[in-house]
């Protein structure tokens, strides 16, 4: 029986999926609606899901909340709620969501349109295809800083990489099926749908 990860690598080209990550992009790093990115990123979590890699709730909901306090540090707006000298505006608290739904919004997309067998041609694609392998690899492993020993840590971690081998990618690239195609484009069209909102409300098109 097949694996989400055995389909996702079957139906997909690894080029197919990088492309589509860059076309999907800026569908997130612009759109001004809190809102929408929040649904955004709920989507690329559930595509990654969908890709059979792992997926860490806890951490990304930590992640988020750290974010979200940072910004909250200084506050502008009006005033949600005061205990002593703590504060939560609402200014502050949109910008920390608004951050954090970014961020881990592009970690999502990232893992889910990287694959270790992408190639890219030429010496720059060459460097960026072993960088993006790289990340999708750091990304895959289950990896904790711990707080007592950061170092020795992120040491193993970089002896664990120094033991890949990227280079091993002779055979023929897997080949993005008819099927693959028609779900690109629809979840393209998906990741972009909220724009179809959002241009009236800037008054684009607007005479």
């Amino acid at each position: 029986m097949k694996t989400n990860k055995s389909i996702y690598e079957n139906i997909f080209s690894a080029k197919a999926l990088f492309f589509s990550g860059l076309v999907i992009m800026p569908a997130l790093l612009f759109n001004p609606s809190v809102e929408y990115r929040f649904l955004q990123f709920i989507f690329f979590w559930f595509l990654l899901l969908l890709t059979g890699k792992k997926t860490r709730p806890f951490t990304t909901f930590i992640t988020m909340l750290f974010i979200i306090a940072f910004n909250l540090i200084i506050p502008y707006g009006q005033v949600l709620f005061a205990a002593g000298p703590v504060k939560i505006t609402s200014g502050a608290l949109k910008s920390g969501l608004h951050r954090a739904v970014t961020f881990m919004g592009l970690i999502m997309l990232s893992k889910a349109s990287i694959r270790q067998d992408l190639r890219i041609p030429g010496a720059f694609g060459e460097l960026l295809g072993e960088s993006l392998r790289l990340f999708s690899v750091m990304m895959g492993k289950n990896y904790r800083l711990k707080m007592k020993n950061p170092i020795k840590a992120i040491d193993t971690l970089l002896m664990e990489l120094n033991e890949e081998d990227f280079s091993d990618f002779s055979e023929e690239p897997q080949r993005t099926k008819p099927a693959g195609y028609i779900i690109l484009v629809l979840v393209i069209c998906l990741s972009w749908l909220p724009w179809l909102n959002i241009v009236p409300k800037l008054g684009f098109f607007s005479f």
